[in-house]
């Protein structure tokens, strides 16, 4: 059975990451970058003065909204996920280094997408039955383009509602469980006969834990974001920049490699990686698991922003991505390829690899601190996805099957803890893409709005 469900997903995963899903991706991204005379360059200082600044902002939002810090944390709370971490170690092993210098071009070019997203988002938001500010993808196509568009909008959310449950939950949970793991067999309190026994409980307490919080609604899921991403990444950040300072006499080869192999990736693998490709597929779909540029996902969180500015809300989208992607991926990649341990090039790996790269450097003991990092990490997706599935099945029927979605959705940890990794990343990464070219169809036709929106915030 699971054998037939790998091949099946491994011939829409072939279509729906083809060179064509490049094109459009790519192309999307330089089109939006072009028309808003790449606003995430020249507008980035303002982006950093605006984003970092509401960090010591403590405003409180109006009824039915969240303040624009916690929006974005919510956002980055499903951005910084198991893509930095496990996804930037599957990119490597299967694409070779050269995929790290991919998964810059495309945060680059995404950092405009996402802004053009998130402005689109709030621009063309509106109120539920109860008051609440509800936006993104399925609404700026509802509202932005005219009815013959609008199946384009039901197909996204329906995408949305089947990825949540890979993407946002599944695959987070393995990584919770790989991270535990490791922690626990570095210090011998469990061994390998006993590891699918603990990976079930672990399944278990994640589940309880995220229908806690997801069933309180968005203000308690923005509450426990805006206090989680701020501490995760910082703990990471630091644990990152050790290893580079303690390799540092690696870094020029590491960076040689990076851009050698983007181009050549079978000079730097032995043969393993044959062609640029591969290389560039690794690296822009894994950059767009992590940071979900052309994915739209995370304007639904932005779309609840007490904010009346679409513009100055979107530039948090220049910052989410230069945040997920330039820094915290681009750390992960270092850690992995400065720390010298070996990679099996050709075979799937995950957050094990970038753990032994921490491991490798500080020794045993740091298993835990990752472990610790991890979890935030991974548990804070889980929170943020949810919220972006219950917001795509309210489109789709009404608020009512929200509650028996985020029980359904807490169960599936149960399912992530004891799965196949392998099969588990190939599924999640055919459902983004799905999802994706709605969306980036709607980017398109709804550029010049955007670029409306942008003069008349800055001429």
């Amino acid at each position: 059975m699971l054998e037939t469900i790998k091949q099946v997903n491994d011939v829409v995963n072939g279509l729906v990451w083809g060179v064509p899903a490049m094109i459009c991706i790519i192309g999307v991204g330089i089109l939006l970058s072009i028309r808003t005379k790449f606003i995430q360059f020249r507008k980035f200082p303002y982006a950093m003065k605006a984003t970092l600044g509401k960090i010591f902002t403590k405003n409180e939002a109006a009824e039915g909204s969240i303040t624009p810090f916690q929006a974005v944390c919510t956002a980055l709370a499903a951005t910084v996920g198991t893509g930095n971490i496990a996804g930037v170690a599957g990119a490597i092993a299967i694409g070779g280094p050269g995929a790290v210098f991919w998964m810059w071009m495309s945060a680059l070019l995404g950092m405009c997408t996402k802004f053009a997203e998130v402005t689109l988002a709030v621009h063309f938001r509106e109120k539920n039955e109860h008051g609440d500010f509800v936006g993104g993808p399925m609404y700026y196509i509802k509202n932005g383009l005219s009815k013959k568009w609008h199946f384009l909008a039901v197909l996204y959310a329906a995408f949305a509602v089947l990825t949540v449950f890979g993407t946002g939950n599944a695959t987070q949970v393995n990584t919770i469980t790989t991270a535990i793991n490791s922690a626990l067999l570095n210090y011998n309190l469990i061994n390998e006969s006993t590891q699918g026994t603990v990976s079930l409980i672990i399944g278990i307490i994640i589940t309880i834990a995220v229908a806690m919080v997801l069933l309180g609604g968005i203000k308690r899921i923005a509450k426990v974001t805006e206090k989680l991403v701020p501490f995760m990444a910082v703990l990471y950040i630091l644990l990152g920049i050790g290893v580079i300072v303690l390799n540092a006499e690696r870094v020029p080869t590491v960076f040689y490699h990076i851009f050698y192999g983007a181009f050549n990736p079978a000079a730097i693998t032995g043969g393993v990686v044959g062609t640029l490709f591969v290389s560039m597929q690794k690296g822009v779909s894994r950059g767009i698991f992590s940071n979900e540029a052309g994915l739209g996902t995370g304007s639904i969180a932005h779309a609840t922003a007490d904010t009346k500015d679409p513009v100055e809300q979107g530039v948090f989208g220049i910052f989410e991505v230069f945040m997920d992607t330039i820094l915290i991926c681009t750390l992960t990649a270092l850690t992995i390829l400065c720390s010298g341990v070996d990679i099996n090039f050709g075979v799937a790996a995950g957050a094990e690899l970038t753990i032994s790269g921490f491991t490798a450097t500080y020794g045993s003991w740091v298993s835990v601190f990752t472990a610790v990092a991890m979890c935030c990490f991974a548990f804070s997706t889980i929170l943020g996805w949810g919220l972006y599935g219950a917001r795509a099945l309210e489109f789709l029927g009404s608020a009512k099957m929200i509650k028996p979605f985020m029980i359904a959705y807490s169960l599936m940890g149960v399912v992530g803890a004891t799965m196949d990794l392998g099969l588990l990343w190939g599924i999640a990464d055919t459902f983004n893409g799905l999802m994706a070219i709605p969306n980036l169809i709607a980017l398109f036709l709804l550029s010049g709005t955007v670029v409306k929106l942008v003069k008349e915030k800055f001429n």
